[in-house]
């Protein structure tokens, strides 16, 4: 703490006023000093990051091609130094052979008859066309005698030659029309809890602004006729989900839930699956291809919460984790059970399980 003190007198100092007064052989010291503070600084000249040590007074100015002479012939002056074994030229060891390479039979010189390397090394482009067009192979000829032949009056088989070189034709396939849903009249309905909206079809619309949705949310909890709400790829985030989770709560009217690819984290799915303990309506819900993944955590969470749910009959996700996959999957499956079997007791009256024992 008392160093720190110290340096506090220096800060406003002022370095100009400072270096203006010192006098040569201080600077000269100075620069001596900060050379050696930073000998290995790669920014600086080979001759500045150390002082000079030198006391012989200079000979003159840099010559390269002197110092190039004298180096080279200092060098033959040297004498090289002997070998510990000398050196004679006998070869020890097995000789290298390389590895013959397996000759693919595609790559092989095809040998012909003699009478028909001559027909071929005499025939004409016109004739090589022919020959390409009845064989089907296109390779034997390159663009520029496939375009002369076609100009040619001399080619007997020119269907061949357009159907050896035609490409595959490929269907166009028309792009998907935009979702033609107005946001603003479909909430004016649901609102107003309009008997002939059933469904709600926002998907893909990606400029619906935060609190429209939210509005949806909040209009739908006195709404008695919406069957089945789908978000899918509206940029849905947790505030969305938590109004959501608000909703179902309330609703009673509601069967099918779908926010698939957005962006709700595990904290807004949490609470997608909270609410269904309070909801006895809702039959699916798809919370899939969310923007991050919802962790292990999250996945028992949901896993636990399903188990404890007895109207949910499809539940769109995509478990990582084998162990939260199976519970999800066998809650699914007891759910149906449950709905099979009530329909059948609507129908025959009441089921009543066999004894094991028998009696």
């Amino acid at each position: 703490m008392s160093y720190r003190k110290e340096l506090e007198k220096y800060r406003d100092l002022d370095e100009d006023e400072v270096l203006g007064n010192l006098t040569e052989e201080e600077i000269r010291k100075l620069e001596d000093e900060l050379v050696e503070l930073d000998p290995d600084n790669a920014l600086l000249p080979a001759g500045m990051r150390q002082k000079d040590q030198t006391k012989k007074t200079p000979t003159g100015p840099f010559k390269r091609d002197d110092l190039l002479d004298h180096l080279e012939k200092q060098a033959k002056e040297m004498k090289d130094e002997e070998d510990l074994v000398p050196y004679t030229g006998e070869k020890r060891g097995k000789a290298w052979i390389p590895k013959q390479q397996p000759v693919d039979p595609v790559f092989e010189n095809v040998t012909l008859e003699p009478e028909l390397e001559e027909a071929l090394a005499n025939a004409s482009d016109a004739e090589l066309c022919d020959i390409a067009a009845i064989l089907g192979m296109h390779t034997l000829m390159s663009n520029q005698q496939y375009y002369e032949a076609l100009a040619s009056s001399t080619i007997v088989n020119k269907e061949g030659l357009n159907s050896v070189i035609k490409p595959t034709q490929y269907k166009h396939v028309p792009d998907e029309e935009p979702n033609s849903t107005d946001v603003d009249e479909t909430l004016e309905q649901v609102k107003n809890n309009d008997p002939d909206l059933e469904e709600i079809n926002l998907n893909n619309i990606k400029n619906i602004p935060i609190p429209t949705l939210k509005a949806y949310a909040e209009s739908m909890k006195k709404n008695n006729y919406v069957k089945k709400l789908s978000l899918v790829g509206t940029r849905s985030n947790d505030p969305v989900a938590f109004a959501l989770a608000d909703m179902l709560k309330v609703n009673s009217t509601l069967k099918s839930l779908n926010v698939e690819s957005n962006f709700i984290s595990g904290m807004g799915v949490l609470a997608l699956i909270e609410a269904l303990q309070y909801n006895t309506s809702l039959e699916e819900l798809r919370i899939d291809n969310q923007s991050q993944p919802l962790g292990n955590k999250v996945e028992m969470e949901i896993a636990s919460m399903l188990e404890k749910n007895t109207s949910l009959l499809k539940f769109g996700y995509h478990f990582t984790q084998q162990g939260p996959r199976l519970r999800a999957s066998n809650a699914m499956m007891n759910n149906n059970d449950l709905v099979r079997k009530k329909r059948l007791a609507d129908l025959s009256g009441p089921i009543y399980p066999k004894c094991r024992s028998g009696v």
